[in-house]
């Protein structure tokens, strides 16, 4: 495997949640969530980064890494309550059909073919917050 060159890697930012949940994110991470079939690995890189899961929260700093299996219901995400920047990595497997649950608002996405299908938890179409 070739040496990746930080450069010419392109850069992610924004979005693919619906209203109101995407101006909510906007230019933080996600909300919290489990995946069905993807494992994921993080590793913060630069600044410190609070992981919160259901059963708390734990500050991690650069090096640090944690790994959620798929299927596991803990739902996670990072926040960065520094004044600092703060950056991870995360590599997950890709898989062709993903479903995340998102553990603190009634909402789910599954992925498949490069397409996003937003629903409630009981797979009814996402048409808002209710």
């Amino acid at each position: 495997m070739p040496v990746i060159d930080p450069a010419k890697v392109p850069v992610k930012t924004g979005s693919i949640y619906p209203e109101p949940y995407a101006g909510m994110m906007k230019g933080r991470s996600s909300l919290r969530h489990w995946h069905l079939n993807e494992d994921e690995f993080v590793m913060v890189t630069e600044g410190e980064c609070t992981l919160v899961q259901d059963a708390g929260e734990t500050v991690m700093r650069p090096g640090d890494c944690a790994a959620f299996p798929a299927g596991s219901t803990d739902g996670h995400h990072f926040i960065n309550r520094s004044d600092r920047v703060a950056r991870f990595l995360v590599v997950g497997t890709k898989a062709p059909r993903e479903v995340a649950t998102y553990s603190d608002v009634d909402l789910r996405v599954e992925i498949e073919g490069g397409k996003a299908r937003f629903t409630y938890r009981d797979g009814q179409d996402w048409t808002g917050p209710r």
